[in-house]
């Protein structure tokens, strides 16, 4: 079995500390899996500055396969500003280093690569949305996450993305009952074949196209809850992967989503900036 998460990756700078900490939802994806027990990869523009070494350096350590993803000059690494509120993190801002940004595109000579892979996850922050009908010849679920902005929830960027999906997921702490209903019924309407939506510590609601199953949050004391949401759909699609039942899936998923909130960053593995 082997998953892949494209797109994007980032710094998550906290700023009162002076620390830096690899991440970006594709390469979160991509290093959950592999703590899942899953042969992962990650695919995507890692530029050649200070904030791009630490990123790719980590995923080597890790055991994340980045043998696709030469270091890019001329481009720059985003850089998340956070601060820690009793172990909530809380993003204040973003900048760049000099270079550009430059989003990833799927080309031709990545397909054959991509066909050896069982799962392929990309998100909203890669800018995915115009790459992912690329996919729609490979044999693989392909999973979305459309995280918790306005922008990503318009008719227009779903019809763009929810044909070509296997499991669709957005982050509603901040939407009311029936703006979840409304989207989950779109996204499922449109294509995608499950709809999940993470609610913070009210838990998760999934729409297969029957009924909405409902799942659950395991409360800790956080240490830090930066990759809290993207461990838990890391865990839960490799459960779906490996075919588990809906309620076992959501408890593997929790269990999985409570562990990463012990470790400062998304996955540790900060530097001094």
């Amino acid at each position: 079995m082997k998953v892949i998460g494209i797109g994007d990756n980032v710094v998550d700078r906290y700023i009162d500390r002076r620390i830096m900490f690899p991440g970006g939802n594709s390469v979160n994806f991509a290093v959950y899996a592999k703590q899942c027990g899953v042969e992962s990869a990650y695919l995507g523009n890692i530029a050649d500055d200070p904030e791009g070494h630490l990123v790719k350096e980590s995923l080597i350590s890790l055991g994340v396969d980045v043998s696709n993803c030469p270091l890019q000059e001329g481009m720059a690494t985003e850089r998340c500003d956070v601060v820690l509120n009793d172990g909530d993190r809380q993003f204040v801002g973003c900048t760049y280093g000099p270079g550009v940004w430059t989003p990833f595109t799927i080309e031709e000579k990545h397909m054959e690569y991509l066909k050896g892979f069982d799962l392929i996850h990309c998100g909203c922050y890669g800018e995915m949305a115009d790459e992912i009908h690329k996919l729609s010849g490979i044999d693989a679920m392909k999973t979305y996450d459309f995280s918790a902005e306005e922008e990503y929830r318009t008719d227009e960027y779903l019809e763009k993305v929810c044909p070509y999906i296997d499991i669709a997921l957005f982050s509603a702490e901040a939407m009311n009952s029936d703006e979840i209903d409304a989207v989950m019924k779109k996204a499922y309407s449109l294509g995608a074949k499950k709809v999940l939506v993470t609610m913070g510590t009210k838990g998760q609601l999934l729409w297969d196209g029957e009924k909405v199953h409902k799942g659950k949050v395991k409360l800790i004391d956080a240490v830090d809850t930066m990759g809290a949401g993207d461990s838990f759909f890391t865990a839960f699609a490799i459960a779906m992967l490996r075919g588990l039942e809906y309620p076992e899936a959501f408890d593997y998923a929790a269990e999985f989503s409570a562990k990463t909130c012990l470790t400062e960053g998304a996955f540790g593995l900060g530097k001094e900036y």
